[in-house]
């Protein structure tokens, strides 16, 4: 059972880090900036197994395109002789979905935790009769 907490504990704390990095892109998806300069670039967590009952853990952060897309709003301050200004590459559909599988799999590994601690309590309750 301790395994199986260990497991579930280590998934808890990647889904956490997958969904701090969704919030993250959410809040930067609107973020302008120069064309000069580089764009908001999307945080992507990249996980893996571990050997045998060692769980999961982030073994990378990848970042989105620095370049992101050009957009022309020649009243925004930020815009260059052309009325351009440089927005990050987000899709907002894209991590929304993906929030939603993080949350869910939070929620189930949330689960399966609480699941295991009322086996063991139950199973040292018999061992206590």
């Amino acid at each position: 059972m301790t395994d199986a907490i260990g497991i579930a504990g280590s998934a808890l704390s990647v889904h956490r880090q997958w969904l701090d990095a969704i919030a993250d892109n959410i809040a930067n998806a609107n973020n302008v900036s120069s064309t000069d300069g580089a764009a908001f670039q999307a945080r992507y967590l990249v996980a893996e197994a571990g050997e045998g009952t060692t769980g999961v853990s982030v073994t990378r952060v990848e970042s989105g395109d620095a370049e992101g897309r050009i957009v022309n709003q020649p009243d925004h301050p930020l815009a260059d002789a052309d009325g351009n200004v440089r927005y990050p590459d987000i899709d907002l559909a894209e991590q929304m979905g993906a929030l939603i599988m993080a949350q869910r799999g939070y929620q189930a590994n949330a689960a399966v935790v609480d699941r295991a601690k009322t086996s063991y309590e139950a199973a040292l309750q018999i061992g206590r009769s």
